[in-house]
């Protein structure tokens, strides 16, 4: 019997070691090595890719953002302010309803399926605003023109880019909100347009913020 009990007591003594050091060495000392390791070789992605604009942080550059104006009263969801690039839909996004303050965001797709009437309502709203929102006097948006990333949302709801397709279609509507020429956005656009990663890898694409933050940059100029 004392012998069971004496051999039991070394089981959980050793187990209590064992939990004790893998504790402080998954616990504390791994992530205190990658985090140093991650600091020290990339720090910009290791804090979030946050991009600067006028010295102070005003995104990141893997999570997309609203352009969007004041909600106005009687308003449940605010208008786009259309004198900047928009992102893609968000309709997967939710807010969480404990912190109403700050309104957090829930990242996820709508899981509607493609039969859906809801999707298809979305659908079919999004690319009349995109229509609407984006003729101009002297350029008409043909329902043609208007590319899938325009109406629908990404799987994360915080997809920061667009397409390059959706990009050009808002030149002439920026142009004409901002006072400045086609060419200047259009240049604009070109400039911000990133290829395939290793040159097949994904598809062409625009980072919004970005491509605000240049916008804003140039605007003031003329």
């Amino acid at each position: 019997m004392n012998n069971s009990v004496k051999n039991s007591a070394r089981l959980l003594g050793a187990g209590l070691r064992a939990l004790l050091v893998l504790t402080v060495i998954c616990g504390v000392v791994y992530p205190l090595a990658v985090t140093g390791v991650a600091q020290a070789l990339f720090p910009g992605k290791a804090n979030g890719s946050e991009v600067t604009a006028g010295g102070r942080v005003v995104g990141s550059e893997l999570i997309g953002q609203r352009y969007d104006l004041p909600l106005k009263k009687g308003q449940e969801t605010p208008g786009p302010d259309l004198k900047w690039f928009q992102p893609r839909p968000s309709n997967g996004l939710g807010e969480n309803s404990v912190n109403t303050r700050y309104k957090l965001t829930l990242s996820g797709a709508t899981n509607l399926a493609g039969d859906s009437k809801e999707l298809i309502r979305q659908v079919k709203d999004a690319k009349a605003a995109v229509i609407r929102d984006n003729s101009t006097a002297d350029h008409r948006i043909r329902p043609g023109d208007v590319p899938a990333d325009a109406v629908t949302s990404s799987g994360s709801g915080l997809d920061p880019h667009i397409s390059p397709d959706y990009a050009d279609l808002q030149v002439h509507r920026v142009a004409a909100r901002n006072h400045l020429s086609v060419r200047q956005v259009q240049k604009l656009v070109d400039d911000h347009t990133d290829g395939r990663t290793l040159g097949f890898v994904g598809e062409p694409r625009v980072n919004v913020l970005r491509l605000n933050i240049a916008l804003k940059e140039l605007a003031p100029k003329s």
